[in-house]
């Protein structure tokens, strides 16, 4: 009897949690948790085209367009660092790598009248090569990443400013380059669909492959990775010869659609890049880099900063908004991170106590 007045009294009092209540509950916010940056982008589309101060020329076939032909550049840059990033280690030099690359098709192309597939074969190679460095220094000596590819980035630019004299590679550049990046498949640009082809054989690659899964366990703890047998060097080695081949064709691209080569241009992707990452790991998996919210943040970014300069802003607001979009990425998907471990221990613990 007394067990039953309980029961009833349980059921009856406001501050009892409903299980069935707090696992919707759970399941909504998980869903919201995973889909918040397609649905700020879907809201930042719907705002700059309704505004009647942007609307007209935002909703324009030619900035549509455009929006998805130019950020094929920094999707690539950004896909190329997620798959180290999966491991656990940064690689900041992959904007650099793109910048080689673009400065050398241009350079076989106009000084040297190569032809355009031989450029763009050689451009994306030296991205292959330029990774091949990285993976060496980080994975076989054990260097610091972050370090390793700063210095890997600060000194191609350097190079590569020596090299064009801070002049961009224009002149005497074949005129049919610019055909296939101006052409369109189903009505959307060319360079945009070669970044989803990239975007879903790196997805595939890292979730759906041992090798994506040895990342993982790398990425979440290396001396247990080695100790269960993994080969984690040449795990490394490999994320840093991927990362440079996609900085390779995130170069190539950025000939093709420059018409040139220059010094500066690509290593200026480098914040948009990290922004987008980093903003890519608070959506579809949160707390971990991972490809498509990557793609999502890189648009995110891209048409924010579009929406702005229609509206009049001046250039400084595209670097105020990408840092504050760095920070904030970070910061969340920090505590997005801690959060799911709190609630992992949690269920631990109850289950323990079960």
């Amino acid at each position: 009897m007394a067990d039953a007045t309980t029961a009833q009294r349980s059921a009856t009092e406001p501050g009892t949690k409903d299980p069935e209540r707090r696992t919707t509950r759970a399941r909504v916010a998980d869903v919201l948790e995973r889909s918040g940056v397609p649905i700020l982008l879907l809201l930042l589309i719907a705002l700059f085209a309704a505004a009647p101060a942007t609307g007209v020329l935002f909703r324009t076939t030619a900035n549509v367009q455009n929006i998805f032909a130019n950020q094929s550049v920094t999707g690539l840059i950004a896909i190329g660092m997620v798959i180290p990033l999966v491991a656990g280690y940064f690689d900041l030099s992959v904007p650099a790598i793109a910048g080689v690359s673009n400065v050398m098709v241009a350079a076989l192309l106009a000084t040297h009248h190569q032809p355009i597939w031989l450029g763009l074969v050689v451009g994306i190679l030296a991205g292959l090569v330029a990774g091949a460095v990285n993976g060496v220094l980080v994975a076989l000596l054990r260097l610091s990443p972050f370090i390793v590819t700063l210095g890997t980035y600060i000194l191609l630019s350097g190079l590569l400013l020596a090299y064009t004299g801070g002049e961009t590679i224009i002149s005497g550049m074949p005129p049919q380059l610019g055909q296939w990046g101006a052409g369109r498949w189903i009505g959307i640009a060319r360079p945009f669909w070669l970044l989803i082809i990239a975007s879903l054989i790196v997805w595939f690659l890292i979730t759906q492959t041992p090798f994506g899964r040895k990342l993982a366990a790398i990425g979440s703890n290396e001396n247990a990775a080695r100790l269960a047998g993994i080969r984690v060097d040449r795990s490394i080695f490999i994320t840093f010869l991927l990362s440079g081949l996609l900085g390779g064709m995130a170069g190539a691209v950025l000939t093709i659609r420059s018409g040139g080569g220059d010094a500066t241009s690509a290593v200026s992707y480098l914040f948009p890049a990290f922004a987008a990452l980093f903003l890519g790991q608070t959506a579809i998996t949160p707390g971990r880099p991972n490809v498509w919210g990557t793609v999502f943040g890189v648009f995110l970014v891209s048409v924010a900063v579009n929406g702005f300069t229609l509206l009049g802003a001046q250039s400084w607001v595209s670097q105020v908004f990408n840092g504050t979009v760095l920070v904030l990425s970070v910061a969340t998907s920090t505590l997005i991170a801690r959060s799911r471990e709190r609630r992992a221990k949690a269920i631990q613990m109850e289950a323990m106590r079960g």
